[in-house]
């Protein structure tokens, strides 16, 4: 599995990514919450271990920004704050499954496996996004238009992504903002319709429409009709 682990205590990080790793599995690591959540929403990972008090941004907001993004990859709480409370609130977030400090590596293993188990999906419809003759594979981290494959920035993938999330949809500026520049607090709503350019040039192809549509006075939407 390849596993994203957000964790800021740098020995509880070095020991579960060296574990991990010789246990076959495939290891990103990083310390703060802002940062592991770009990562996360690139769909790149198998399975998030997460901890609940990170710098920058708390792991339960992180979370909580996952699920209302469309993000369903895995979860595993790994943390202090282990009381019920705490466990019910992590669940509430859309946590899968909660492991306190001190643990057992052993443990950790056996709920890593379980997740994998109960999560795993060998069709590929599991790890696609289609709208019209677009298909953006999360696991192999690829999208293409018909028989065109798409060379995209991490921006404009982020962009389509929330598209192809909402088809049909009319997204606000402020919506597109929110989901693909996160926190990053000094960009303006303007910056949107400059990517959106920037993505219709991409997606452009002699005798087929612009499947973005913009809606006058609201924002964008992907239409299917038009892809």
């Amino acid at each position: 599995m390849k596993i994203l682990i957000i964790e800021d205590d740098n020995e509880t990080r070095d020991y579960v990514s060296t574990g991990l790793k010789e246990a076959g599995h495939s290891i990103d690591s990083v310390s703060d919450g802002y940062e592991g959540l770009l990562l996360a929403k690139e769909g790149k990972h198998d399975l998030l271990i997460v901890d609940r008090m990170l710098p920058d941004l708390d792991g339960l907001t992180l979370v909580k920004t996952l699920r209302s993004a469309g993000c369903a990859v895995p979860v595993l709480f790994l943390t202090t704050m282990c009381g019920i409370d705490d466990r019910v609130e992590g669940l509430n977030a859309g946590a899968d499954d909660y492991l306190g400090k001190p643990f057992s590596f052993d443990e950790l293993i056996a709920r890593i496996h379980s997740l994998g188990r109960r999560f795993s999906d060998p069709s590929a419809s599991a790890w696609e996004l289609r709208v019209g003759n677009l298909v953006m594979n999360l696991r192999v981290h690829s999208v293409r238009r018909g028989d065109q494959v798409l060379n995209l920035t991490p921006k404009e993938w982020s962009l389509l992504e929330y598209l192809m999330r909402h088809p049909g949809q009319s997204l606000t500026r402020q919506n597109i903002l929110d989901y693909v520049w996160s926190y990053e607090s000094e960009v303006q709503p303007t910056m949107v319709d400059v990517y959106i350019s920037y993505l219709r040039d991409k997606l452009h192809q002699p005798g087929l429409k612009d499947p973005i549509q913009t809606r006058r006075g609201v924002g964008y939407s992907l239409e299917p009709d038009h892809a």
